[in-house]
């Protein structure tokens, strides 16, 4: 049985009947960047558990969409937590010296955006968040879709 938890969250009982929340989180591998976005993720969204799907600069295969293996991977991989889940946000983050995007912060940022904007084309109904990480492992929040905005 779903009810709503929190903002758009759907509450589900495991098999044990214990709830949980999910939100999704598309990230890079930089190790410095997966608890910042966790956390304020789990506050931002009042939600329990984070899917996490990480690449190398996330943002540049989203806008690209290459490689295509990969891209469709992430895709994939997306679909499973919202269906399995239950996930109803999905977050994009970005960082600051991202070794797997080497452009600019500003251009990262740019990407950050149009990356929304793809994604909210693909899962309509579904929050999206993208989140920029700054050098000193804070979390802001530059683009999302009009659910939550």
């Amino acid at each position: 049985m779903d009810t709503l938890y929190g903002a758009g969250q759907r509450n589900l009982l495991n098999n044990k009947g214990i709830s949980m929340s999910f939100c999704t989180a598309i990230n890079c591998m930089d190790g410095r960047v997966q608890l910042p976005v966790n956390r304020y993720l789990q506050q931002r969204f009042a939600c329990r558990y984070v899917d996490t799907i990480t690449e190398p600069g996330p943002v540049g295969i989203i806008v690209s969409q290459r490689p295509v293996e990969i891209f469709a991977n992430i895709r994939k991989r997306i679909a499973i937590s919202i269906d399995a889940h239950g996930s109803s946000v999905l977050a994009i983050a970005a960082h600051a010296d991202c070794a797997g995007n080497p452009v600019s912060d500003s251009e990262q940022k740019s990407q950050l955006q149009e990356a929304v904007n793809i994604l909210i084309q693909m899962f309509p109904g579904i929050e999206i968040s993208g989140v920029w990480v700054r050098e000193d492992g804070s979390v802001e929040e530059i683009a999302s879709s009009p659910l939550y905005a």
